[in-house]
């Protein structure tokens, strides 16, 4: 499993030109999942996100989570995390989990998350999205179970 973690003050997700998931501060977490992956990795994954310390604290220093400054999470599925680009210049995405399968586990990853009181948003599985992401920072940090 490989998180893909943009600390944001503003995103949101449109699909057929409707904004299906929005936040104003938090986190943009891209989501994908490969042939391995299981609830123990989920429940690995959400603890360490959602304590990574990505956040300034009052001395202008990344020393507080999503949790301690009461942010949003926007999650969105996406399989070309596990792109493998060795081999000529078309991706392959033989490594990415059957889309049956992982959206299953995006369900549980996002019902892992919910756990912890947090406003969650979420993209469409599998749908053509449009994703504005403000990057705050940047900050971009990528989780690997």
């Amino acid at each position: 499993m490989k998180l893909l973690v943009q600390r944001s003050k503003e995103s949101r997700v449109i699909v057929n030109e409707k904004v299906v998931g929005q936040i104003n501060f938090g986190l943009v977490v891209l989501v994908g999942f490969t042939h391995t992956d299981t609830l123990e990795d989920i429940k690995y994954l959400t603890k360490k996100l959602v304590n990574l310390r990505i956040f300034d604290d009052e001395n202008n220093i990344m020393n507080k989570s999503v949790l301690d400054v009461n942010g949003s999470i926007l999650s969105i599925s996406q399989f070309t995390l596990y792109a493998d680009t060795k081999k000529g210049n078309r991706p392959s995405y033989i490594n990415s989990m059957k889309a049956n399968e992982a959206n299953n586990l995006y369900n549980l990853f996002n019902e892992e998350l919910k756990k912890y009181n947090l406003n969650i948003q979420t993209g469409i599985f599998q749908a053509d999205m449009l994703v504005n992401i403000n990057n705050d920072g940047p900050v971009t940090i990528i989780l690997e179970s």
